[in-house]
């Protein structure tokens, strides 16, 4: 077991990440907010959105392997029945980096996807948000945080793939 802060951090280490479910239509969308976040702390980016060319002003891919660079980690940020598909394609990509976005409700979480993921050797963060621990932290994040850990939204260990 790790705790979520290290998780968090070692997550967050990584320089090249792709954000699934960014809309077109930003308002209330998780993602978006997720995917500009770490684009305005010098993140280097990918949406996923097999609906859209652009978000956020920025090109959209249709699915992680239609990205040209080595994605290093990926925000799962769509309903948990589409987590299974994304965990997959992640494992078949070599990306070993996961975490599904999860606020005050039922989030993008997904036991069976996290359990694949963890038996295929990806370390899956199944809860919380990216923009509550630094280097992307904000202070509304933060509170969220406290809030949402006591709920057990955001969880306080990660297993260990």
């Amino acid at each position: 077991m790790t705790t979520m802060k290290d998780a968090a951090s070692e997550f967050l280490a990584k320089k090249r990440i792709a954000v699934t479910g960014v809309s077109r239509n930003p308002q209330g969308h998780g993602s978006n907010a997720v995917y500009k976040r770490l684009r305005d702390r010098g993140y280097q980016v990918y949406a996923i959105n097999p609906n859209a060319d652009r978000v956020e002003g920025d090109r959209c891919y249709p699915d992680l392997s239609s990205v040209p660079d080595d994605v290093e980690a990926v925000v799962i940020g769509t309903r948990p029945e589409l987590a299974d598909a994304t965990v997959r394609e992640c494992v078949e990509l070599g990306i070993r980096h996961v975490w599904m976005h999860r606020g005050p409700g039922a989030g993008s979480v997904s036991a069976p996807a996290t359990e694949y993921g963890r038996q295929h050797g990806v370390s899956v963060i199944d809860g919380g948000c990216p923009c509550m621990f630094e280097p992307t932290a904000d202070i509304g994040h933060k509170i969220a945080r406290l809030v949402l850990s006591a709920t057990g939204n955001v969880p306080r260990t990660v297993k260990n793939p």
